[in-house]
């Protein structure tokens, strides 16, 4: 997020798009209800409506895949109507008449074929965006895992310069992260192309910073992303994995594809606090210990770095998972890896990661430090881009609209999009909480009343789900929250594996999946 938490409280408009904040957010979601019963301006942009419409003053029920062209076409409004920021934009970013005439491709007939949303919907949320100031603009998944994700990334940050709405309080680009330290692992290298601290490995300089600071030779090559790993497998570039705290068997989109290549590798390990339905393919599984039975920091989704604490003993055999990966290091024969404890490797962190610098586990002992936290005196940063973008100037992307690699057609006549439940999260964790499976314990297929009639299903009923992958079966629940000619389903239950039928097509540059948009048929069922 480029802001804080707590600045929801005094935003002038939210704009909530592709995130079912509610069930995958809820402390973040009754942020914006409160901020909405006090005055803020609440816009809801979903294929489903989900449970914040409640609270929303709009809501913009958009055909899955569409965010792009309602995106640009808000932007071409709010343009057009003379209600962009000039002065922000002269001073602080670039390629704006390159962007402006990138717009005219989003006429209002073509926003709203693509969206399914009437115009004058479009341009009154564009409106609100661009003059009840401050607005902000909070998103999920359902931006990023697309074919086009960069490109709906790309419109939100488009849209946020074009009204000067980002660098301020209560402002900005805020995607909300779908784990405890999802931000922490990217901020410390768990991406293929970056060291710590978002520093790049095919950068000369870097690469010599780190082969000193670690005293190994490194690679200056860009890793694999975890899709490609799985066709690396296949074929036959990557004999062995390591594996912690992930479970593709359930998460990995087309996952058919993902237990082929675990099936292939020759060695596997997984390192998990259950046995997931991944680990049941390792050679080796290594119990971890989980958040309660161990020392370190998570990294939330603000940028906040928060202490976490010891509550009870690990149980059984397992071992925080610094100490597990630092014992393989040093049977391997590496001695850099002799850590005695978790604020050792914090003082390393401090050494190499400028944006970490300040954070120490002294000053974080009662409140977390937000960074960049460039030295001990930093107070740590609570919005980004204050005065100045971090690269100079913001730089607007001309965007044209992509359609998603696969649309409804008369063999799959459905879209399917997958969503979060409040009740189960992800998939191994969750399901071993009884109360939990007592709320929430089997997989559903939302679809329309309308597809329901055209299709013979009844509310209740077992149905299977086809898509170019494969089938599943799930029972329907027939709703109107979802759009006519599409359904929704979560992939939390190994009883009904969604992501074996989801689309794996790519993002070209972010190399991400497209899970929210695949074209199905559902049959019902014989009693």
């Amino acid at each position: 997020m480029t802001n804080s938490i707590a600045e929801i409280d005094h935003a002038g408009t939210i704009f909530v798009i592709g995130s079912n904040t509610t069930a995958a957010h809820p402390v973040i979601s009754h942020r914006m209800r409160r901020a909405a019963q006090n005055g803020a301006t609440l816009i809801v942009a979903n294929p489903k409506e989900i449970d914040l419409v409640k609270a929303a003053d709009y809501f913009i029920q958009i055909k899955p895949g569409s965010d792009t062209a309602l995106l640009m076409g808000m932007c071409r409004y709010i343009v057009e109507n003379d209600l962009h920021d000039k002065k922000f934009i002269a001073k602080n970013t670039e390629n704006f008449d390159v962007f402006e005439k990138s717009l005219e491709e989003f006429t209002p007939e073509f926003v709203e074929e693509i969206t399914g949303v009437p115009w004058e919907q479009i341009a009154l949320v564009a409106r609100t965006y661009a003059t009840k100031k401050p607005a902000s603009i909070f998103y999920a998944m359902g931006i990023t895992q697309h074919s086009h994700g960069t490109d709906n990334v790309m419109a939100v940050a488009n849209l946020a310069m074009l009204t000067g709405s980002v660098g301020k309080p209560s402002t900005g680009v805020n995607p909300l992260r779908g784990q405890n330290n999802v931000q922490g692992a990217c901020d410390l290298g768990g991406l293929p192309n970056v060291y710590p601290g978002y520093q790049r490995v095919d950068d000369k300089n870097n690469q010599e910073k780190f082969e000193k600071a670690w005293g190994v030779e490194l690679s200056s090559e860009v890793g694999l992303t975890h899709t490609e790993i799985f066709d690396a497998i296949l074929e036959g570039e990557i004999k062995s994995l390591y594996m912690v705290g992930e479970n593709p068997v359930l998460t990995e989109a087309n996952a058919k594809h993902a237990r082929k290549a675990l099936e292939k590798l020759d060695f596997l390990v997984s390192q998990e606090i259950f046995l997931s339905e991944s680990g049941a393919y390792a050679d080796v599984v290594l119990p971890a210990a989980s958040f309660a039975e161990k020392e370190g920091s998570f990294t939330n989704t603000e940028r906040r770095v928060q202490r976490v604490r010891q509550v009870i003993p690990p149980r059984g055999d397992s071992k925080p998972d610094w100490w597990i990966t630092a014992q393989i290091a040093q049977a391997m024969g590496e001695d850099g890896f002799d850590f005695q404890s978790p604020d050792e490797i914090m003082a390393e962190i401090n050494r190499v990661t400028p944006i970490y610098e300040g954070i120490t586990y002294q000053r974080i002992e009662e409140k977390g430090l937000q960074w960049p936290c460039k030295d001990k005196k930093d107070p740590g940063t609570k919005y980004l881009h204050k005065g100045k973008f971090s690269r100079g100037k913001g730089k607007f992307m001309p965007l044209e609209y992509k359609p998603s690699a696969e649309i409804a057609d008369k063999t799959y006549p459905l879209i399917l999009t997958t969503d979060r439940s409040l009740y189960q999260f992800h998939t191994t964790m969750t399901r071993k909480v009884k109360g939990l499976e007592e709320l929430e314990s089997e997989e559903l297929i939302k679809l329309h009343p309308i597809d329901a009639e055209q299709f013979g299903v009844e509310d209740g009923q077992w149905v299977e789900i086809s898509s170019r992958r494969g089938t599943i079966k799930a029972r329907a629940q027939v709703t109107d929250i979802c759009r006519p000619g599409m359904v929704s389903m979560t992939f939390h239950f190994v009883e009904a594996p969604t992501n074996e039928i989801t689309n794996p097509a790519l993002d070209p540059i972010a190399k991400i999946p497209e899970t929210k948009v695949s074209a199905v048929k559902i049959t019902p069922v014989p009693e």
